[in-house]
């Protein structure tokens, strides 16, 4: 008897591990590229650290990424690549999540798929911070979730800051097109590449790719519908908290912009470098941190080939990428990016004069939009109108003018703890909600309670944005209709609970494009970041720009 109690002892114990353990799911997917295996947890599979082109270091800093080569036996692909090199974040900054390990090799990106799908919608993410920081493996932005909805998800690395944008003449020189500068561009477009080549592999429909970003993420997004390079790459396009911003061009100064070739002359000077060999030969660590503190801030280059003009020159003609969009901004969005903020003027009547001085016969207006009976809301509101209100709904515009939908969002959502931080709506508030990474947010983010109602809306926005992917337009069960925006100018307000309305801020687009019209004709002011207090004065009024 105690024999077979032992026995069925160990027939009990077998049972429950057979009943615990995941199943074996580890065979390798079979891509253009070579073999690859993941990381099975709950029905979806995970492939992390894929490179999708060679490492850009040594002679390959500074140049267009060359394409990942086919490797041999099987890639591991169980463990996320390092993060581009980048400066340490700000501290106490609700953003900040420093990467594990920083590299100058890294470009990699990042697969989750659920079991058994096919030709499934694939949603590529580009990761915001300013073209200076962030990763395709930060946890805000786990697939998991997402991918639970038949969305094969994808996310990337690209280069950042001085490594990923910097124009100079001898980089320029060495080029076979004679430009340089946008090399993160360039590797957004080289995975977007790798993606269409070994998607189906994974499940994934190479002909139904939808981009997706988030703040520099979504300028990203901008560009890539903007470059020619990028032509027939995607299908669809996601742009939360996208800005329009002016470019520098690659060897003229126009807009209130440096030539792009001399910001590189000049951030050789301040990191002590007197030729491109010397930059090269300088580490990667110490060449971005000692930029970043001179003051560089990477931008796209206007460079006559990767991007051909100013993005709102761009979209005036017609010529960015045919695609629906969905595009959006939120309610708070200066509110965690107090740095874009004018100081509060003393009073209602300094306020008023110093917008009549600088905004001239657009001042009445500017005024009724933001009024001096609240200086501290008028601070936040403007910057936050001029540089993502105005985008978000030129967007929609510009593609419903060739024929395509569009779609608009009001993200004004909010709960206990972000309230008490003054952050109503904040810059990136809506990230985990569509992602369903509600407990997966940085360490300073303000914490999202786990009610119904929170839940309930992340499943209505995760729903919206993976039907997008699939289908071209944005739906979820029980939830309103979200309406192309059209004549009737729809949109969707996003509070705790979602509601389709019309007309958004009356007269918000239009002022900031006729300053905008007036800036860009002058041809020597930027538009976006100088609004308000802090504008420059505004051209008159021409036949072309009223």
């Amino acid at each position: 008897m105690k024999k077979a109690g032992i026995f069925l002892t160990g027939l009990v114990l077998a049972a429950l591990v057979s009943c615990t353990s995941a199943p074996d799911m580890s065979q390798a997917v079979k891509a253009e590229t070579g073999a690859i295996t993941g990381k099975y947890a709950d029905g979806v599979t995970s492939y992390r650290g894929i490179p999708y082109a060679e490492p850009p270091v040594g002679d390959l800093r500074w140049k267009a990424p060359v394409p990942k080569a086919k490797w041999e036996g099987t890639l591991n692909a169980t463990r996320f690549g390092p993060a581009c090199i980048q400066p340490r974040p700000r501290t106490g900054s609700i953003y900040a999540n420093p990467p594990d390990e920083i590299s100058e090799d890294c470009l990699t990106l990042n697969i989750w798929k659920k079991d058994g799908v096919k030709k499934a919608p694939v949603f590529l993410w580009i990761h915001g911070g300013s073209l200076t920081g962030g990763q395709g493996a930060e946890p805000i932005y786990d697939g998991a979730r997402m991918a639970q909805k038949d969305v094969v998800v994808v996310t990337i690395n690209y280069r950042l800051g001085v490594l990923g944008y910097l124009a100079h003449p001898e980089l320029s020189a060495e080029s076979p097109d004679g430009i340089s500068g946008n090399y993160g561009l360039l590797d957004q477009i080289e995975a977007l590449r790798w993606v269409k080549q070994n998607i189906a592999a994974f499940g994934g429909d190479p002909e139904n790719i939808t981009i997706a970003g988030e703040s520099a993420g979504a300028l990203s997004v901008m560009y890539l519908m903007a470059s020619p390079e990028a032509k027939g790459l995607f299908h669809k396009a996601i742009l939360q908290s996208a800005y329009m911003v002016t470019m520098p061009e690659l060897k003229a100064a126009k807009h209130g912009q440096f030539a792009a070739e001399d910001i590189g002359v000049w951030v050789a000077s301040q990191v002590k470098a007197a030729s491109l060999a010397e930059l090269r030969a300088k580490g990667g660590e110490e060449l971005s941190a000692a930029a970043a503190a001179a003051g560089y801030f990477p931008l796209a280059t206007v460079d006559g080939k990767v991007l051909t003009r100013q993005l709102v020159d761009t979209f005036d003609r017609g010529e960015q990428a045919a695609v629906p969009v969905i595009a959006g901004f939120n309610s708070g969005e200066i509110r965690s990016l107090r740095f874009l903020a004018p100081p509060v003027p003393k009073s209602a009547a300094e306020y008023e004069a110093k917008i009549r001085e600088l905004h001239g016969d657009l001042a009445d207006e500017f005024l009724r939009l933001y009024p001096s009976s609240d200086l501290k809301e008028a601070v936040l509101a403007a910057p936050r109108d001029s540089l993502y209100g105005w985008t978000a709904t030129r967007l929609v515009k510009k593609q419903q003018e060739i024929g395509e939908a569009g779609y608009l969002y009001y993200f004004d959502h909010t709960y206990p703890a972000a309230s008490a931080m003054d952050l109503h709506g904040f810059h990136g508030a809506e990230l985990p909600y569509i992602f369903g990474t509600l407990q997966l947010t940085p360490t300073y983010w303000p914490e999202i309670p786990a009610t119904k109602t929170v839940q309930k809306l992340s499943t209505h926005l995760m729903d919206f944005w993976t039907e997008f992917a699939r289908t071209g337009k944005p739906s979820s069960p029980d939830a309103p209709e979200w309406r192309s925006f059209g004549e009737a100018q729809y949109y969707l307000d996003i509070q705790s609970g979602l509601t389709s309305a019309v007309r958004l801020m009356p007269g918000m687009y239009e002022l900031h494009e006729r300053t905008m019209c007036r800036r860009r004709e002058d041809g020597t002011q930027s538009w976006n970041w100088n609004t308000g207090i802090v504008a420059p004065v505004l051209p008159p009024a021409s036949e072309a720009c009223p």
